[in-house]
């Protein structure tokens, strides 16, 4: 789908039409965060009850931070098998968001241990979360390079190798960011939304080569284009935390009406669920009236929703 902010139309086209929207001096912005191994299946050692885990973080320290899901109460101090039981994870304290801070028993990084014991983190509406091991393929982006996602920036699954090519003879390029994309993304949000909302904070790099190429972006007139809402997180988080520098940190900023987009002038994003900061941020960048108008198009249409869906390109 086509939404042109300007004439606030609708077009229903297929995402190879996308050259026919773009002129030469645009900039693709894609981020590259690779998802991983995050969903930890286990039993307690005590009792031997069923435990998952998802895998957020490490920290400083060496700890990981996780979510965990059991029945009955987890006490500081007990230990969880993860798979065969080769990897332990003992259960040290809470975090104030109630996730708890693990120690494993094993030396790697976690990268490497998550790869031999854990799952694709697959969304519980794609075969209840059972993830396959082509999974780790299917669920990436082409482009996928630097590990720590729980979940794939969606909006980038539509780009093939062909097409970077197409866009490449426009004179269309590309650069990277990267935001590892965390649960809070998917967060709900509350019923009544207050004046004060904040996203969890996810890990995101602005580089010093994605920062030149948006300047030499601007000084030809291009347009960047933002490929998903957590692009387009990052590239706004980085504008204000330390305008024209390379930026590496935590990107806390919350995006929702009003809000004037110093960096992003198109957007490309999936269709996403109701009462998410997704929607929030989209309904910023293109107006709430105008989405609500293409979301009961795209429902009339048939579109797909989330994260193997169909494509929204808002000029």
């Amino acid at each position: 789908m086509v939404v042109n902010r300007i004439t606030q139309s609708i077009q229903h086209r297929y995402f190879r039409d996308l050259p026919e929207y773009l002129q030469a001096h645009d900039l693709l912005v894609l981020n590259n965060t690779r998802v991983v191994k995050a969903r930890l299946l286990g039993t307690r050692k005590a009792t031997g009850g069923k435990w998952e885990g998802l895998y957020l973080h490490t920290l400083p320290d060496g700890r990981w931070e996780i979510m965990s899901h059991t029945r009955g109460w987890i006490q500081p101090g007990e230990t969880v098998c993860v798979g065969d039981g080769s990897l332990e994870l003992a259960m040290e304290e809470k975090t104030p968001s109630k996730n708890w801070l693990v120690r494993p028993n094993r030396s790697g990084t976690a990268i490497d241990l998550l790869q031999m014991h854990g799952h694709v983190p697959l969304p519980p509406y794609i075969r209840k979360g059972r993830a396959e091991e082509a999974d780790l393929e299917r669920y990436q982006t082409v482009f996928a390079q630097s590990p720590g996602a729980v979940a794939a920036p969606t909006a980038g699954l539509h780009f093939t190798p062909e097409l970077f090519q197409r866009l490449e003879r426009q004179g269309i390029r590309k650069a990277f960011v990267t935001l590892h994309v965390g649960p809070g993304t998917f967060k709900p949000l509350p019923e009544s939304l207050p004046e004060v909302y904040n996203v969890d904070p996810e890990f995101g790099i602005l580089p010093l080569e994605t920062l030149t190429a948006i300047r030499e972006c601007k000084q030809h007139q291009g347009r960047l284009v933002s490929v998903g809402t957590t692009s387009t997180r990052l590239l706004e988080t980085a504008a204000r935390a330390n305008p024209n520098q390379p930026w590496q940190g935590w990107a806390d900023l919350t995006i929702r009406p009003p809000f004037k987009f110093d960096q992003v002038e198109i957007l490309i994003t999936n269709f996403h669920l109701p009462r998410s900061t997704l929607l929030l941020l989209v309904g910023a960048f293109a107006g709430d009236n105008l989405i609500r108008l293409a979301y009961d198009e795209a429902i009339k249409n048939q579109y797909r929703f989330f994260s193997y869906g169909d494509a929204m390109l808002i000029l």
